[in-house]
C-alpha cells in the first residue's frame, strides 16, 4: 500500500518525446531497483488551458510541447528519504544528470505528497 508519492509536471518537446522516454526508462529502473512501489511516466492527453490555473500554464507550455505527468509511489516519506538516497548517489543517476535533457527542467514542478484518500482495486 502506498502511503506517500513524489510527484512531477514538466513541459516536453513533442519532438523530444522519444528521447524523454528513453531517460525515463532508464531512470525508473533505477527507482524500482532501490525499492520504490511505482514509478509512472504520463503524457498530456486532455488538459486544455484554464482561465485561471491549468497543467499548461503551471509549465509555462509552449508552441510544440506537451506537459508530462508523473509519480513515484514509496511506502513512507521514510521509505522515499531512503530510495532517494541511493537514487541519487547511484552513478547512473549521477551520468544521466550530466547529459543535455529533452526539456526545459527550470519549468519543471514538484514535491512530495503523503497520502490523504487512497483507493485500489487488487489484482487478485
Amino acid at each position: 500500500m502506498l502511503n506517500y508519492v513524489d510527484g512531477f509536471v514538466a513541459p516536453v518537446p513533442s519532438k523530444n518525446i522519444d528521447a524523454y522516454k528513453a531517460i525515463s526508462e532508464r531512470a525508473g529502473k533505477i527507482w524500482m531497483e532501490y525499492g520504490a512501489l511505482s514509478y509512472v511516466e504520463s503524457v498530456s492527453d486532455d488538459v486544455g488551458s484554464g482561465e485561471e490555473t491549468s497543467f499548461p500554464q503551471s509549465v509555462n507550455l509552449e508552441k510544440g510541447e506537451i506537459v508530462v505527468f508523473s509519480w513515484i509511489t514509496y511506502k513512507s516519506r521514510e521509505h522515499r528519504d531512503e530510495v532517494l538516497e541511493k537514487v541519487m548517489s547511484d552513478p547512473r543517476m549521477v551520468d544521466m544528470e550530466n547529459e543535455e535533457m529533452p526539456f526545459d527542467g527550470k519549468r519543471m514542478m514538484w514535491g512530495g505528497f503523503k497520502k490523504l484518500v487512497n483507493f485500489e482495486k487488487s489484482d487478485s
